[in-house]
C-alpha cells in the first residue's frame, strides 16, 4: 500500500483488480489493445502497455527452447536479421511459434534448402506445414479435415469465439483425432462433479490463419473480394489479421510450402485478392481520412507487406500524393511495415506522421526510408523518465 515501495508489476495488477488499491476504479486487461479505439469517448484515466520481452530476454527465451544451442544461436540469429520476426519477439507465444516453426530450418536436412519465412503468412505457412508433414498420414483426407476446421476458425473469428466445444466438432463433422490434435487444444472444465471437454487454437493468431487458409481454397474466385470488403467494414478490428492472412496467401513464398498437401491456389484467387488490395489502398489513401480511415489505411498496409508484391507496391503506395497517419499511435512492428513497403517505392510525394508517438526502436524502423519521402511532416515528442 506505501506508494514510495517498489514491487512487482504483476503485484500492482492484482492489487487493482482485487481493489485493494484505488478501491472504486475499474481496470480493463485486454491482449489485444488493437481494439481500445473503440473506446474513444470513455474516460480513461491512466493507461499502461506491458511490453514483454525486451533486450536479451528473446535471445534467452530461444537458449531455452532448444536443447542444441548451436540451433538455438541458429535460430535466434535469423530472427534478429529480420525486423519483422525480430518485433514480434516481445511477445512469448510469437517465440513459440517462431521456435517450432523455424527449428527444422535447422535441423532438418530436407528443410535446410528452404527459404527461410521473413513474413508473418510465410511463418504461419510452415506452422501448418510442419504439422501435416507430421501428422497428415493419421487421417484419409487431411485438406478434407483443414478446410473443415478453418470454416469452424471462420466462425469463430466472425463471431469473437475461441473456445469450441464437440457441438462446434459435430456441427463441422469434425472428429477428435492426433491429427485434429496438431491443430487444437483439448481442455478439461470441471463444473462440480460434471467433467466436459472443450477445445481452443493454440493461439487466436493460428485460429485467424487456419480461417483465413481456408477462405482462399474454398471461396469462389469470384466471391472473395465481396468477401474480403465485408470483413474489411467490420470496425472493431476483429478480421484485421485474418485480412493479413489472406493478402500474405497471393504470395508465392507463402502458398508454395503448403501445395503439396493442399493442391495448388488457384489463380484467379489470388489475382482477385491482390485486385482487392490494391482497390483498397488506392480508394483509402486518396481520401479525406478520419480516426478510422487512417486505422484502415494503417492496416492495408499491413495487407501489402504480407504480400510482399513490389509491383503492387508501386501501382498503390508509390502513386497516392498523400500517406496519412496523424494521430495514430503506431507501434514498432507498424513501423517496422511502413519502412519496408516504403521501400518498396521510388519515392513517397508526402508522409504525415504527426502525434503517432513513435518510439526510439519505432524511429530506428523508419531512418533508412524517409529520404524516399519528398515532404514529411511530424512531431518528435520527447519521453522523460
Amino acid at each position: 500500500m506505501d506508494p514510495d515501495c517498489w514491487c512487482e508489476v504483476s503485484d500492482v495488477v492484482y492489487g487493482l483488480i482485487q481493489h485493494k488499491l484505488l478501491p472504486g476504479c475499474s481496470v480493463l486487461v485486454t491482449s489485444r489493445p488493437i481494439a481500445l479505439h473503440l473506446l474513444e469517448k470513455a474516460e480513461i484515466s491512466v493507461w499502461a502497455e506491458i511490453l514483454g520481452f525486451v533486450g536479451d530476454d528473446r535471445k534467452e527465451y530461444f537458449n531455452r527452447f532448444f536443447e542444441d544451442q548451436t540451433v538455438a544461436a541458429a535460430v535466434f540469429k535469423h530472427v534478429e536479421e529480420n525486423e519483422i520476426l525480430y518485433t514480434m519477439c516481445y511477445n512469448p507465444s510469437y517465440c513459440w511459434i517462431l521456435s517450432l516453426s523455424l527449428g527444422p530450418f535447422f535441423t532438418e536436412k530436407d528443410m535446410k534448402q528452404q527459404q527461410v519465412p521473413k513474413t508473418i503468412t510465410q511463418l504461419y505457412s510452415y506452422y501448418i506445414y510442419n504439422i501435416l508433414k507430421n501428422h497428415s498420414r493419421e487421417i484419409e483426407d487431411p485438406r478434407d479435415v483443414l478446410l473443415k476446421l478453418g470454416e469452424m476458425a471462420f466462425t469463430g473469428v466472425s463471431e469473437k469465439k475461441i473456445v469450441f466445444r464437440n457441438g462446434d466438432l459435430i456441427q463441422y463433422n469434425l472428429q477428435p483425432s492426433r491429427f485434429l490434435s496438431g491443430f487444437l487444444m483439448e481442455l478439461l472444465e470441471r463444473d462440480d462433479s460434471v467433467h466436459s471437454v472443450f477445445y481452443t487454437f493454440p493461439h487466436l493468431t493460428i485460429q485467424e490463419f487456419v480461417a483465413a487458409l481456408a477462405q482462399f481454397l474454398i471461396a469462389h474466385p469470384k466471391n472473395i473480394q465481396n468477401l474480403l470488403c465485408e470483413a474489411h467494414g467490420k470496425e472493431d478490428g476483429r478480421f484485421e489479421i485474418f485480412l493479413r492472412f489472406v493478402a500474405g496467401l497471393s504470395s508465392p513464398q507463402a502458398a508454395q510450402p503448403l501445395v503439396k498437401f493442399l493442391s495448388p491456389f488457384l489463380h484467379q484467387t489470388t489475382c482477385q485478392v491482390i485486385e482487392w488490395v490494391k482497390k483498397t489502398l488506392i480508394n483509402l489513401a486518396g481520401s479525406v481520412m478520419d480516426h478510422s480511415g487512417k486505422r484502415s489505411l494503417l492496416m492495408m498496409m499491413h495487407c501489402l507487406f504480407e504480400s510482399q508484391n513490389k509491383a503492387l507496391a508501386q501501382a498503390t503506395v508509390g502513386s497516392v500524393k498523400i500517406l496519412n497517419f496523424d494521430g495514430l499511435q503506431l507501434t514498432p512492428i507498424d513501423c517496422v511495415v511502413l519502412s519496408h513497403v516504403i521501400g518498396f517505392c521510388d519515392s513517397i510525394k508526402e508522409l504525415r506522421l504527426r502525434e503517432c508517438y513513435i518510439h526510439c526502436e519505432g524511429l530506428q524502423r523508419l531512418a533508412s526510408v524517409l529520404h524516399k519521402c519528398h515532404i514529411l511532416r511530424y512531431l518528435l515528442v520527447q519521453y522523460f523518465d
